[in-house]
């Protein structure tokens, strides 16, 4: 039985309309919280899809699709014959992207577990990530990846974000150190070179880690890069790329074909024998260069994907300086080759006639004093020495009384006409002056006066006077064209376009007066007598030469050159300079050999070589024209 007493008690103390009052209130504060979350997502959903739609599509397209320059290939190189100097290779190449990458270092050591990472590589990595690049830009690790090395990244390629095995097209020098120093190669982009790029220059090279560094492929690099291409990619999480959406295919870069010759450049090479020197060809009617040799070379290739610090000390630090191209930055005292020239200005100045002669007793002394200008033959060329004779035997005492006559202010204006003191324009970088000395030239460069004794030393090549190679050979060519200088020029043709090879006329001179030069110059080889006699024998052409002999080191007046005595590279420089054939002249050649001591054996039978190889090419092309004639071509 219930206690009536207890449950009215208990509904005193619970207060019914103030719990209903309550759980009113809390379901209506929960009903007005979710209304209120609900018109935030609401909000925040009309604020993303519509308000700031395009924003946020363009921010996930970013993630999802991505812009990649796509580099060109660079242009190819050929000789006149079409033999490929210069080729792009095919090459796997990995790469990192940074932006990918959360611990670079991490990373690093994981892909230097699983392949060689060598120093350099690492070096030459981080160089180029500081430099400037646009972002998720791949930067290069290592070059020239084995198939076993791409397997062992495939396998491992979960583990490693933002590494990417890429296939790369990557310059390579087919004949190695034949071409070196005139082709020259291409190599890393450094952040000397990034700092001066401008906003076009950053453009084209996007996407590409290489530039011509020296050589034809420094000159004509504008030509060679070509027009860098894009494509969007879709890419995953990873930044892995999944496909290709759109491309804008690249322009390759244009080929370039040159004057030179392979066999010809061989000839040379060969002849040299592996000696110090420089050789220099020039196709007189064309004004280009068929040959254009310093040795000793290197292999270009090594400096490609960038040298190792070992192989490039070595050639740095060697002593016969393997990277210095002589041909156009040797600057060497020409020596006897300057005196048809300086003969041909005597002449063309009414200073002396070919008839007039001199007694060679073997020196000369100006007048109140004591010192003797020595003659390279010690008792002389005898009593009645001409011009003719001088040049054959070159006779030192000649061109000493020769020059007392000129002065230096009618010799100056002859070697200057043919450009000797000013640099050439031949079509690769880094070419040299030389030396032309004047009164003005002393004055500024030494302060000091003009002396008769200076003139002296010009008239044999000596004291001031210094030259390179290419300029002998451009000085040599102008003989054979009596006052014409055309070049010179390495690149025959820009794609379809011919190149064009400046001409000159940079001396005039009387016919008869050329002819003597011209006859000497072909004695100093067909002579009995002449100082080249010896590359004459069975030569079915005639040859128009000069040798010459430079002095590297001074020798005490009364003292006489003993070349056990001299260390090897303190021995005189050999020179000779020639064209051929001597009546109608096709190619012009200039020879330096550093301290092979006498042009007429060391440097004169090099230029035989070449003048040997140049005909008998010359006769296969002739038999193709008249075969191509024949069938109506």
């Amino acid at each position: 039985m219930p206690f009536p007493e207890i449950d009215q008690d208990h509904r005193r103390l619970k207060d019914l309309k103030s719990e209903t009052r309550l759980i009113c209130a809390r379901i209506t504060t929960a009903f007005i919280g979710v209304i209120a979350l609900f018109a935030i997502l609401v909000f925040r959903f009309y604020d993303l899809q519509i308000v700031h739609y395009d924003h946020y599509v363009t921010r996930a397209e970013s993630n999802r699709i991505q812009v990649q320059p796509v580099p060109p290939n660079r242009g190819l190189i050929f000789d006149r014959n079409g033999v490929l100097l210069a080729e792009n290779r095919p090459s796997y190449t990995l790469s990192i992207v940074r932006e990918r990458v959360s611990n670079l270092d991490e990373t690093l050591a994981q892909i230097g577990r699983l392949i060689s990472v060598s120093s350099d590589d690492l070096e030459n990595f981080r160089k180029a990530l500081s430099q400037r690049r646009r972002p998720y830009e791949s930067v290069p690790l290592r070059y020239h990846l084995t198939e076993e090395e791409i397997a062992r990244i495939a396998v491992n390629e979960y583990a490693l974000e933002g590494v990417e095995v890429e296939a790369q097209l990557v310059r390579y020098y087919p004949h190695g150190e034949l071409f070196a120093h005139t082709i020259g190669y291409v190599g890393r982009i450094s952040e000397r070179e990034i700092n001066g790029f401008d906003d076009e220059d950053y453009r084209r090279y996007s996407g590409t880690h290489s530039i011509g560094k020296t050589g034809v492929e420094r000159f004509y690099e504008k030509q060679l890069l070509g027009e860098v291409g894009t494509q969007h990619v879709e890419v995953n999480a990873h930044g892995r790329v999944l496909r290709t959406l759109e491309r804008i295919d690249p322009v390759p870069g244009t080929d370039l074909h040159l004057f030179l010759d392979i066999q010809l450049q061989r000839t040379a090479v060969e002849a040299l024998q592996g000696q110090r020197g420089a050789v220099v060809a020039i196709e007189v009617e064309t004004g280009g260069i068929v040959a254009m040799v310093s040795t000793p070379s290197y292999d270009p290739n090594l400096f490609v994907t960038g040298i190792s610090h070992k192989n490039f000390q070595d050639l740095n630090e060697s002593p016969d300086l393997p990277l210095f191209n002589r041909t156009i930055q040797g600057q060497y005292p020409p020596g006897s080759t300057l005196k048809p020239l300086l003969g041909l200005g005597a002449l063309e100045t009414g200073v002396v006639t070919p008839q007039w002669r001199i007694r060679d007793p073997g020196f000369f002394q100006l007048e109140d004093s004591e010192h003797k200008y020595r003659d390279w033959k010690r008792y002389g060329h005898g009593n009645q020495v001409d011009l003719n004779q001088a040049i054959i035997e070159s006779c030192d005492t000649y061109f000493y009384m020769l020059a007392t006559r000129m002065g230096i202010d009618r010799m100056h204006p002859v070697g200057a006409a043919f450009g000797l003191g000013e640099r050439t324009g031949i079509d690769v970088p880094s070419e040299r002056a030389g030396i032309w000395p004047s009164r003005i030239w002393k004055r500024a460069a030494r302060g000091l006066a003009w002396f008769p004794g200076d003139s002296l030393n010009v008239s044999i090549g000596q004291g001031d006077v210094l030259t390179t190679p290419l300029q002998l050979a451009v000085l040599t060519a102008g003989m054979a064209e009596r006052g014409v200088i055309r070049g010179p020029r390495l690149v025959e043709r820009v794609g379809g376009v011919k190149v064009e090879v400046p001409e000159r006329r940079v001396y005039e001179a009387k016919e008869e007066n050329w002819d003597v030069v011209s006859a000497a110059m072909e004695g100093v080889v067909h002579s009995a007598r002449g100082t080249a006699k010896i590359i004459a024998k069975d030569a079915t052409y005639r040859i128009a030469g000069k040798t010459g002999t430079a002095q590297v080191v001074g020798i005490a007046q009364d003292a006489r050159y003993d070349r056990d005595k001299v260390h090897e590279r303190n021995r005189d420089h050999a020179l000779f300079i020639a064209y051929a054939p001597a009546d109608k002249p096709q190619i012009a050649v200039a020879v330096i050999i550093e301290n092979g001591e006498h042009g007429s054996s060391a440097a004169a039978p090099v230029a035989r070589s070449v003048f040997d190889t140049w005909f008998a090419l010359e006769a296969v092309r002739q038999a193709r024209r008249e075969e191509q004639t024949a069938l109506g071509y």
